[in-house]
């Protein structure tokens, strides 16, 4: 990961522009590729890497204009630290994430991708370096959660990988990557801390699991 050169909250810029997209979770100090093909968000990322190269991914809710649907409270910003650009003029970015950001206001731009105005202020522990102890951590619950969650959907992962992993870095990359549902990931994205997010994970896999499939279903009929 590239350490962040932002030390404090409000080093961080007030207005940023933002990629709405649901079911896309960025987590602090995690990794994100995306692959960016529509014209207004080459604009944006054009933007970004002639400024501090900073992104706010963020999900939508209910409400508003299909076209414009109404953001999500609370997103999270990320660097690009990666980029390459395809023959066919495709862009193939990574956002690190560097903070979460509550939304205050949309501004009115003529740019064709959406900018709005910040608060990093109630997520600046963000920023703060990854402790990334043992302790309080139950990896063996987490795992067990894990294990009956793929195989109740027919998913895998590198066992070895996850049974070396930091515990962040695992949490993270989970909470991330697993197919959760957009409501799920602004949970996890919103959890107070590492340890709420940890607990929040291993509820919402726990959860899954112990709900019938179409195919248990089938079997009691």
């Amino acid at each position: 990961m590239v350490a962040s050169p932002f030390m404090k909250a409000q080093d961080l810029p007030l207005v940023i522009p933002v990629f709405p997209l649901d079911g896309a979770l960025l987590l602090p100090h995690a990794q994100l590729p995306l692959q960016i093909f529509e014209p207004r968000y080459i604009d944006m990322v054009d933007e970004a890497m002639a400024s501090e190269r900073i992104i706010g991914m963020v999900q939508t809710r209910p409400g508003g204009d299909p076209e414009r649907p109404m953001l999500e409270g609370v997103g999270c910003a990320g660097k690009i630290t990666t980029f390459a650009e395809t023959s066919d003029g495709r862009y193939l970015i990574t956002l690190t994430g560097l903070s979460r950001f509550a939304v205050r206001e949309e501004l009115a731009v003529r740019t064709p991708y959406r900018q709005v105005r910040v608060d990093f202020m109630p997520f600046q522990a963000d920023l703060e370096p990854v402790q990334d102890d043992e302790e309080g951590f139950d990896r063996l619950r987490l795992l067990s959660a894990l294990k009956r969650y793929l195989e109740h959907r027919s998913l895998d992962v590198d066992w070895e990988v996850a049974k070396a992993a930091p515990p962040e870095a695992l949490v993270n990359s989970l909470a991330m990557a697993l197919p959760f549902d957009p409501a799920e990931k602004q949970a996890l994205l919103e959890a107070a801390g590492a340890a709420e997010r940890r607990d929040a994970l291993v509820a919402l896999m726990e959860i899954d699991a112990a709900v019938p499939t179409d195919e248990d279903s089938s079997l009691v009929q």
